[in-house]
């Protein structure tokens, strides 16, 4: 039976949603780059990176390649780059709203002194 197409983006979208896959992902933004260097950016213990980079490699959304010792990931395409960079604008357009509901309240604040 064929899952729903609402079904797997709300499922891709749910795979998202950890903030060191976010992260990983931000940072790969860039280019390719080594497990240590994804490591000291992120700070966390490496079994946890290590967790979060094969959840985002199973999904197909990074790639690894191995040189030598040294693991490097790279975004598996540009469209990741680009719902990333599309995520920052929506929450930028929201917090900027909030914002602006922030500083209505807070000159009713004063007005009703």
């Amino acid at each position: 039976m064929q899952v729903p197409l609402y079904q797997a983006k709300a499922e891709f979208f749910r795979m998202l949603g950890h903030p060191v896959r976010i992260r990983v992902l931000e940072l790969l933004q860039s280019g390719p780059m080594p497990v240590r260097d994804l490591l000291t950016a992120i700070e966390v213990e490496p079994a946890a990176l290590s967790q979060q980079l094969a959840v985002l490699r199973r999904s197909g959304i990074v790639t690894s390649t191995r040189e030598g010792s040294t693991v490097v990931y790279e975004l598996a395409g540009g469209d990741v780059a680009e719902l990333m960079r599309a995520a920052r604008r929506i929450l930028t357009e929201m917090l900027a709203g909030q914002n602006e509901l922030l500083a209505e309240l807070r000159e009713d604040v004063v007005t009703f002194r």
